[in-house]
């Protein structure tokens, strides 16, 4: 087996040619970041077969190279950063550093380490995750138009604006505002701005939140039948795992969010803290779905913090234990609709042993 490592940057990339079996280098190529040259890299390494991609950090500055190779039919593997400078560090470079030793150890750490994962096609999970970051920008863009509406009603009106405050309703008050100043004067049209782009955000929400629906539709999740998760946060959850079947048990994917208690021990004494590593936007996801269900009376959620306060724990500790509780049951979920007939499935993805 051939491996062709690749040091992209954002305007070249170096790929250097490993085989497998020896660790020999048998090549380097140096080539623009273009489309011309991605076909002259191409008919380079046709010379090797068959032969394996090794892109370090194929979903960052290799991802336009990595899904190129993949829709002209070649395998690739992602390399993160961390494993090349890892091999390089063990190698016998005399911690020398350029970009042939650096596409060589992104070979190296997939042929020797298997410190890689097989890259797949963008698909449906991809284009929700595109959506979700969207609509995160969006809403978080709003609320800092309201903050600042709020911040000027304030000034123009006794007592200022009420807490929810929406478009029509600060036009509603702006109305009634009759400015005794220049300064005023400015206020109110700022403040007028300030409403026509709040509306406008709501309908780019709005139509986002639209194309989210039709991507569920494609590929139906029963994520939504989970009491507090809408099309919103499945969409965001569906987005922050990908593939469930990465993950062999609930424990794992627990852990890859965020949600699973870290375990510090040391002879007799044992305790477990707060994970602050894992997918964060996963993690805030689930922290979304538990604070619904504990707002919701009749759900499981509810009953389960109910249980835990009832055995001394803090809020915040007996959410961490709902958070832990709802993200194994997202993982099944997840892993069920995978399962059912009715679902594309796609192909499975290779893990490094």
């Amino acid at each position: 087996m051939i491996i062709i490592g690749v040091d992209p940057h954002k305007t070249t990339h170096t790929a250097t040619v490993l085989a497998a079996a020896t660790s020999t280098e048998l090549g380097t190529l140096r080539i623009t970041a273009s489309l011309k040259d991605y076909q002259r890299l191409l008919a380079w390494a046709s010379t090797w077969a068959p032969r394996q991609w090794a892109i370090e950090n194929a979903d960052g500055l290799g991802h336009h190279l990595a899904q190129w190779l993949l829709a002209h039919g070649e395998e690739v593997l992602d390399v993160p950063p961390t494993a090349t400078a890892r091999f390089r560090s063990l190698s016998r470079g005399g911690r020398r550093k350029n970009d042939r030793i650096d596409a060589a150890a992104a070979a190296g750490s997939a042929a020797v380490h298997g410190d890689s994962r097989r890259v797949f096609p963008e698909g449906h999970v991809d284009a929700l995750a595109l959506l979700a970051e969207r609509r995160q920008s969006l809403s978080q863009h709003r609320t800092r138009l309201l903050n600042q509406l709020h911040a000027l009603l304030r000034e123009l009106i006794p007592g200022g604006a009420p807490r929810s405050l929406t478009a029509t309703r600060a036009a509603q008050l702006l109305r009634r505002v009759r400015p005794t100043s220049t300064a005023d004067r400015v206020r109110r049209e700022v403040a007028r701005d300030l409403i026509a782009e709040v509306r406008h955000h709501d309908r780019l929400v709005t139509a986002n939140t639209e194309q989210i629906l039709e991507l569920l539709e494609q590929r139906p999740t029963t994520l939504t039948e989970i009491v507090g998760i809408g099309p919103v946060l499945a969409a965001r959850i569906l987005a922050g795992t990908g593939d469930p079947r990465r993950f062999p048990t609930a424990a794992a994917f627990a852990n890859y969010s965020g949600t699973a208690p870290i375990q510090i021990a040391s002879a007799d004494h044992s305790r477990h803290r707060l994970s602050r590593y894992g997918n964060r936007n996963l993690n805030s996801a689930i922290h979304s779905v538990a604070i619904i269900q504990i707002r919701t009376r009749s759900s499981a959620g509810y009953a389960y913090y109910a249980k835990k306060r009832d055995e001394g724990k803090t809020p915040r500790e007996a959410i961490r234990c709902l958070k832990r509780q709802l993200a194994s049951t997202v993982w099944r979920t997840m892993i069920n609709d995978c399962a059912a007939p009715s679902v594309q499935t796609p192909e499975p993805v290779a893990l490094a042993a």
